[in-house]
């Protein structure tokens, strides 16, 4: 079990090495899914631009809200997470929509409020045949 936090811990600062989309998408995986045992792996929109200074804990809350608003979030209901040194923020999607080789999409936004800054990110993102979601161009 420890070698499992070790590696998801692992992975998750992999994630967290570039997977922003401002204005258009990467392509890259944002490996949401239930393949780790928390259900999903670290990383999502946040990187080095957007969330920096954030510690692993708070990076963690803000992933798993990104999670919980592309999984469940009603359209434009804000799924919010709070840090415990006063990081806040908020992510918000879109109606869910098709394109061709998803089932299923989704735009997001995500703000962070850090140390007296906004911190906004926005991008769409579609669950792959796997399982997991990645990010696209948006449409």
């Amino acid at each position: 079990m420890i070698a499992v936090r070790w590696i998801a811990l692992g992975l998750a600062g992999l994630l967290l090495a570039g997977c922003t989309t401002t204005s258009g998408g990467t392509g890259q995986s944002l490996a949401f899914g239930a393949a780790s045992p928390s259900g999903v792996a670290s990383g999502g929109m946040l990187n080095n631009a957007i969330g920096a200074g954030l510690d692993e804990t708070d990076r963690q809350r803000a992933y798993n809200a990104e999670v919980a608003a592309l999984e469940d979030g009603g359209p434009g209901t804000p799924v919010g997470w709070r840090g415990d040194n006063g990081a806040h923020g908020t992510v918000i999607a879109g109606p869910a929509y098709q394109r061709a080789g998803y089932a299923r999409c989704r735009d997001y936004s995500h703000t962070i409020f850090l140390q007296g800054r906004t911190q906004l990110s926005r991008g769409a993102a579609c669950r792959a045949p796997e399982g997991n979601w990645t990010t696209v161009d948006s449409a």
